[in-house]
């Protein structure tokens, strides 16, 4: 990962990175924007835009798509916090293109590559507004949704660290959302930091309406119990990744084996729902023939 304090633009692809002449000021909009460029980062261009370029230095549509480029394929870049401040002085456009984009993937039922698109865009909004505990919540939920699917598995790691980061800092901004500290409380259990989880759930329970402390106590009761997975959720969710994997390409004995192995901790069945994992496995059993293996676990997953 990088942070915008790196001196090293960062490689991206089909961008290249120019260092404007010495007095180049990026101008645009019939003269509403004048951004001396003197002691700012390289300027990531789009490689078609550079070939086309003079010798006086960018303007301001190539910065602009350089830029939003840049943010779109890493919006941790080297330099990304001074690339999106450029953005919202100079390329309002961009912005509200950015805000309406996350309207409309909020507006429907989003599958792993959309939530993908999403953080990102998210993450460029957090650039422009830094102190923003709202867009801090969003992007960690979006994380952990990510994370809980079975389709995109394999991003499990990054995808719960993600959200466990992210909401932590939204709590750091004051977020009044009571429901924020519960979901870092189980972004620290999926990760398998418990006794963190429990601390912040412990926290979180008088601004809990009342149905929902019970179970949260239960919950740090049995973690104090050292009622736990057996290995990190986390640890068993990448597992299913696996599983998956040796599902996708005909090892369904193999992929089985993984499933039933994760299905075994009681603990982790009880915390996550486990019916598309039971119909993984149904698919399995069908495939290797064990014809009542398959009803009874295809049952289970509903």
């Amino acid at each position: 990962m990088n942070s915008s304090e790196d001196s090293t633009p960062t490689p991206l692809g089909g961008i290249s990175y120019v260092t404007p002449p010495a007095g180049y000021t990026l101008s645009g909009r019939d003269g509403r924007v004048a951004i001396p460029w003197d002691g700012k980062p390289p300027i990531p261009l789009l490689d078609e835009d550079l070939a086309s370029m003079q010798q006086e230095g960018p303007d301001y549509d190539m910065v602009g798509r350089g830029i939003y480029q840049a943010l779109r394929l890493d919006p941790e870049c080297a330099h990304a916090a001074e690339y999106a401040a450029v953005l919202k002085e100079a390329y309002p456009h961009i912005v509200s293109e950015l805000g309406g984009q996350v309207i409309m993937m909020d507006a429907k039922e989003l599958d792993s590559a959309y939530l993908d698109r999403k953080i990102t865009c998210l993450k460029i909004l957090a650039l422009l507004d830094p102190s923003n505990a709202g867009l801090q919540v969003e992007i960690g939920r979006t994380f952990a949704d990510r994370g809980s699917r079975l389709d995109a598995l394999q991003q499990a790691v990054g995808s719960w660290y993600g959200a466990e980061r992210h909401l932590k800092k939204a709590l750091e901004l004051g977020s009044p959302d009571s429901r924020v500290a519960y979901e870092y409380g189980e972004a620290l259990y999926v990760v398998g930091r418990y006794d963190q989880a429990a601390g912040v759930w412990a926290e979180s329970l008088p601004g809990l309406a009342e149905g929902k402390r019970a179970p949260l106590a239960a919950r740090i009761a049995a973690i104090l119990a050292g009622k736990l997975p057996l290995v990190s959720p986390l640890d068993y969710l990448t597992a299913l990744a696996v599983a998956l994997e040796e599902r996708n390409a005909g090892r369904n004995d193999e992929a089985a084996a993984i499933i039933e192995d994760v299905l075994a901790d009681p603990f982790f069945v009880e915390q996550f729902p486990m019916g598309e994992v039971y119909y993984l496995l149904g698919t399995c059993y069908q495939e290797l023939g064990m014809v009542n293996e398959a009803a009874e676990t295809f049952r289970r997953s509903r």
